[in-house]
């Protein structure tokens, strides 16, 4: 399985899921789900995390966090490592506690955040555990709707403020958007979710991938790069560089060759096949020759520079 694509920046907002090794349970007491509790109010302590909503169930938790330190990793690193360790000791078990690694989806915050929090609060609705998410003690629900309920750290405000600037309003307000979800069904959100990373208008999802993708850590297996990058094909290099170099020329090719290797995302084994069987050493090698000339070249390096504008458009 490819690894997930992170995307990070100061002040991004997620829908976090994770859930236990084999969907078994992570919490089996009262004090299994305050000791979480408690590792989320450090998570804002010494991350910085603004944690919106949560959801702890039996087997997995639901989060709607945001990030002013662009860190999500080490939030949830902290998260999961901290209370794994807390498990594994109580119980003596060892190993793994959680199921591979957490999904986290970015989110526009403006246009799906009070939806995915309904959507959070009325996962105990939907397991059958209760009939009124106000009976489920392990989730955010009572902050929302009870002043003086829940946790000092959670931040409501965001949310709430969509729904009126009076705060005794906006609870009501609130309440009753929930309620009307439990009598009708709704949609569930995130299938609305673009490569399983992304959720929002097409002005955000174009927006993250012109301003955030090209600078997420590029692992070769991550499969939503290939979905959201907006990198050229070996086809359209080689194409603008012959324009520029003369077509079946070897400067173009060699050009098209380091610009595949630049700009394409794509590993040294893929670019090499395309060029006719170069080893991904010939790759890297014909790299470092022509960057080595555009030092020395000014001409050639400006034509290059313009290949890429172009190709970066």
């Amino acid at each position: 399985m490819g690894r997930p694509l992170r995307i990070e920046y100061p002040g991004a907002f997620y829908h976090v899921t994770s859930r236990g090794n084999e969907r078994k349970s992570i919490f089996r007491t009262k004090g299994d789900y305050g000791r979480f509790t408690n590792y989320l109010k450090s998570a804002t302590e010494r991350y910085g995390a603004k944690i919106h909503c949560f959801c702890l169930m039996s087997n997995h938790y639901h989060l709607l966090l945001e990030t002013p330190r662009a860190n999500l990793q080490a939030v949830l690193h902290h998260l999961n490592t901290s209370y794994t360790n807390y498990f594994n000791a109580k119980t003596g078990r060892v190993g793994h506690l959680f199921q591979g690694r957490y999904r986290a989806i970015l989110v526009e915050k403006d246009t799906y955040a009070l939806e995915l929090s309904r959507y959070i609060h009325l996962n105990p609705v939907r397991a059958n555990l209760i009939k009124d998410p106000s009976d489920y003690p392990w989730s955010s629900y009572l902050s929302y709707v009870e002043r003086g309920k829940g946790w000092e750290w959670l931040q409501i405000e965001f949310i709430l403020g969509q729904m009126s600037l009076d705060e005794k309003e906006a609870r009501r307000k609130y309440r009753k958007y929930i309620e009307e979800a439990i009598e009708q069904s709704r949609e569930d959100p995130l299938k609305k979710t673009v490569a399983s990373t992304l959720l929002g208008s097409e002005q955000f999802i174009e927006w993250v991938r012109k301003k955030w993708i090209k600078k997420a850590t590029l692992h070769r297996d991550i499969p939503a790069l290939k979905k959201l990058s907006s990198w050229p094909d070996f086809s359209s290099i080689l194409k603008e560089s012959e324009k520029v170099f003369g077509k079946g020329t070897s400067e173009s090719r060699r050009v098209a060759l380091y610009l595949s290797h630049r700009m394409s995302g794509l590993s040294l084994g893929e670019i090499g096949k395309f060029f006719g069987g170069i080893g991904p050493s010939g790759v890297s090698q014909n790299t470092r020759r022509l960057e080595g000339y555009l030092k020395e070249d000014a001409k050639l390096s400006k034509e290059v520079d313009k290949l890429r504008k172009i190709l970066s458009e």
